[in-house]
């Protein structure tokens, strides 16, 4: 069905990372590539002052740890990416970089300032130029 899914997963919830990558790859067509997408925020400059230097590096080995355990618990083929930047901008941003036809993402239960999807999942859909499938 599609030939290039990214599939943008938040670190601290590898339960539903493991859902939609299980969905992604049933989506897959035949020599199709997956890939996963984690993205660690920026520290604003008025905090940054009190943080460690090497918070982000640890961030990011440790989201590119988890991506890569969720890929090899699943048993599916995917390449893993860590962006760093406002997680729907990034998103869309691999997507198109990657040329993909779809992006499947998760959503958590919302508040009432993002009361149908997800904050993330409301700026990727209400943004993106090729589909989106949200899960929920």
């Amino acid at each position: 069905m599609y030939k290039n899914i990214v599939v943008p997963v938040d670190t601290s919830a590898l339960d539903k990372g493991e859902k939609i990558l299980t969905k992604a790859a049933s989506l897959l067509d035949a020599g199709g590539t997956l890939t996963l997408v984690t993205v660690v925020e920026d520290i604003p400059g008025y905090l940054a002052i009190d943080v460690p230097v090497d918070l982000i590096e640890n961030s990011i080995r440790e989201a590119k740890a988890r991506l890569v355990g969720l890929k090899e618990k699943c048993g599916i083929e995917a390449k893993v990416e860590i962006r760093n930047g406002p997680p729907a901008r990034e998103i869309l941003a691999a997507a198109q970089e990657h040329g993909a036809d779809l992006i499947i993402i998760a959503s958590h239960v919302p508040d009432f300032s993002n009361y149908f999807i997800g904050a993330t999942a409301d700026r990727v859909v209400r943004h993106s130029k090729i589909s989106v499938l949200v899960d929920r």
